[in-house]
C-alpha cells in the first residue's frame, strides 16, 4: 500500500498552511496540559450522554464515542471545490432516484443492468409512480470522503437512507469550543452551528404545496433501544420540534396527526429515522411494532412529506454506487467533480475472476452493508479469513463490491503514547430543500485509533474529531 499522505505535514516536514498555526500551538503546548483536556473532553460527553448501543454486545449496552481533541483542519479553498463536488452529487442521486421510480429513462439507456435495480432488496416497487413533494428524494444526505494526496478527495460511499452522526458534528465543535478558547483564537473557523435551522429550513420547504404557512414537523423515532436514539433526541430539542414513536401518530382520511395533550395536531413534515421495512404495517412488514398504520396511504395521497424518501435505499447500494460516474454524466451532462473509488462488481464474472486471483489485495464489502461490517481487507486479514471470505464470494457474488485498498489521509492524534498519524474520513451532510441544496461547513470526521487500522466506524473502535474549515 502507498504511503499515506499527512494531512498536517508536506514531504519535507513542514507544516501545510491550514495547519501552520496548530502547529505552533501544538509547539507550545506541554503534554500534561493536552492530557488533562483530553480527561475534561471524556468528563463532558460522559455528563452529555453521548453514547451509541452496540447490538450483540452484552457486555456493554451503551458506549461512549472516543473523541479526538487535535481537530482536523480543511482550507477554504479545498472546502469550496469539495462543496461543488457534493452538491453534484446529490443533485444527481435526486434525479435518478425520481427516474428509476418514473421513466426510467437509465435503465433504457442500458446504462445499469435492469436486475440491479428490480431484483434489489431495497428498491420499493410500492414507489412506481409516486410523485413525492418537488420532486426531493434525498433531503439528509451523508457522504461519506476520503482523501489520498494534495488535491484528490473520493467519495466511499454515499449514505442516502437515514445517515446519521450529525449530532457529534455540533457537539465536538461546542466541547472545542469550551475547551481551546485560545486555540480557536487563533483560527478564523467557519461556524456548523446554523444546521438545526437549516434543517429545519430544508424540511419545512419540502411540505406538502397545501400545508400551512408554517407547516408541522415532527422526528420519528424507532425508540429508545435504538443505536442513534442519542442524536434523535438531540435533534428534536434542537430544531424545537416533537419527538414520536410511531404509537404517537395516527392516521385519519389520509392525513397523519400527532396526539397531543391538547389533542391531535396535524403533521405536515415526518424527519424519519424508521427504516422503510418498519414504518407502516399496512405496507411493508405486518409484523412492525414501531410504525404507523396507514402512513403510506397519506404519503400516496400528498398529506405528508417524509424525509428521506421511501425507497432511496437504492442509492446507498454499493454495486449502484459504482455507477455514479455514469449516473452523473447522464443526469447533469457534467464530469464528476468528485472521484469514485475504483470498484470491482463481484457480479460481473471478469470482476469476480480478478477479485478471487487477488482477495489479499483488496477491500471486499457487502452491497448492504454498514458500520464497518461484514468487510474484508485483504491485507491485514489472516489466511483463513481470506479463505471464508472466498467461500462466500463464489456462493453469492452478486452480494459484494471489491476496491483497492486506499492509503487513507492521516491527521494527528492524541494517543497514549502523545501524539501519531490516525486515518480519517469525513461525512459532510447535504441538505436539500424545494429550491436550494445547503452544506454546513465541515462535517464528521472519523478517526481509526488503532495504529495502522482503516476503519474508522465507531462500532470497530473508530472515535470522532472537530473539522474545521477556515474561513479564508
Amino acid at each position: 500500500m502507498a504511503v499515506a499522505f499527512d494531512e498536517m505535514n508536506g514531504p519535507g516536514g513542514e507544516p501545510r498552511q491550514a495547519y501552520q498555526e496548530l502547529s505552533r500551538w501544538l509547539a507550545d503546548t506541554p503534554s500534561e496540559a493536552l492530557a488533562h483536556r483530553r480527561e475534561e473532553a471524556e468528563m463532558l460527553f460522559r455528563r452529555i450522554g453521548i453514547t451509541f448501543a452496540v447490538y450483540g454486545d452484552a457486555e456493554a449496552q451503551e458506549r461512549l464515542i472516543p473523541f479526538d481533541v487535535i481537530p482536523r483542519i480543511l482550507s477554504g479553498r479545498e472546502w469550496a471545490r469539495m462543496e461543488l463536488g457534493l452538491k453534484q452529487r446529490v443533485r444527481a442521486l435526486n434525479l435518478f432516484l425520481r427516474d428509476i421510480y418514473h421513466g426510467r429513462d437509465i435503465l433504457r439507456a442500458n446504462i445499469i443492468p435492469h436486475d440491479l435495480i428490480f431484483q434489489n432488496p431495497v428498491f420499493r416497487p410500492e414507489m412506481n409512480g409516486q410523485a413525492v413533494p418537488h420532486d426531493v428524494y434525498v433531503h439528509i444526505a451523508g457522504i461519506d470522503l476520503v482523501r489520498v494526496d494534495d488535491e484528490d478527495f473520493y467519495v466511499l460511499e454515499d449514505n442516502a437512507r437515514t445517515p446519521s452522526g450529525v449530532s457529534y458534528m455540533l457537539e465536538n465543535r461546542e466541547v472545542m469550543m469550551r475547551l481551546f478558547p485560545d486555540l480557536f483564537a487563533r483560527h478564523r473557523i467557519a461556524p456548523v452551528e446554523r444546521y438545526p435551522d437549516e434543517l429545519l429550513t430544508a424540511l419545512r420547504s419540502v411540505a406538502p404545496a397545501h400545508s400551512s404557512s408554517e407547516p408541522t414537523v415532527a422526528l420519528m423515532t424507532p425508540g429508545v433501544y435504538n443505536s442513534a436514539y442519542y442524536e434523535h433526541s438531540f435533534l428534536a430539542d434542537k430544531l424545537g420540534i416533537e419527538l414520536v414513536e410511531g404509537r404517537d401518530l395516527i392516521v385519519k382520511n389520509d392525513e397523519v396527526f400527532m396526539r397531543t395533550t391538547e389533542g391531535l395536531k396535524r403533521v405536515d413534515v415526518i424527519y424519519r429515522r424508521v427504516d422503510d421495512d418498519f414504518i407502516d404495517p399496512l405496507t411493508f412488514r405486518p409484523d412492525s411494532a414501531l410504525g404507523v398504520p396507514g402512513l403510506m396511504s397519506a404519503y400516496r395521497a400528498g398529506n405528508v412529506t417524509l424525509a428521506n424518501a421511501v425507497g432511496t435505499g437504492i442509492a446507498d447500494d454499493k454495486a449502484v454506487y459504482s455507477y455514479m460516474p455514469e449516473i452523473v454524466k447522464f443526469y447533469l451532462g457534467e464530469e464528476p467533480i468528485l472521484k469514485n473509488v475504483p470498484t470491482w462488481r463481484c457480479r460481473e464474472p471478469a470482476d469476480l475472476a480478478y477479485v478471487l486471483d487477488h482477495l489479499g489485495e483488496l477491500v471486499v464489502k457487502e452491497v448492504h452493508g454498514s458500520g464497518g461490517y461484514g468487510m474484508l481487507i485483504g491485507p491485514a486479514a489472516t489466511k483463513a479469513t481470506i479463505e471464508a471470505f472466498r467461500d462466500k464470494l463464489k456462493r453469492e457474488p452478486e452480494g459484494f463490491i471489491a476496491q483497492p485498498t486506499l492509503a487513507l489521509s492521516t491527521c494527528p492524534t492524541c494517543t497514549d503514547a502523545g501524539l501519531a498519524p490516525r486515518h480519517v474520513d469525513l461525512r459532510p451532510f447535504v441538505l436539500t430543500g424545494r429550491d436550494h441544496v445547503t452544506i454546513v461547513p465541515g462535517g464528521l470526521t472519523r478517526v481509526a485509533l488503532k495504529e495502522g487500522s482503516l476503519v474508522v466506524n465507531s462500532s470497530q473502535g473508530g472515535g470522532t474529531k472537530d473539522t474545521w474549515i477556515l474561513d479564508e
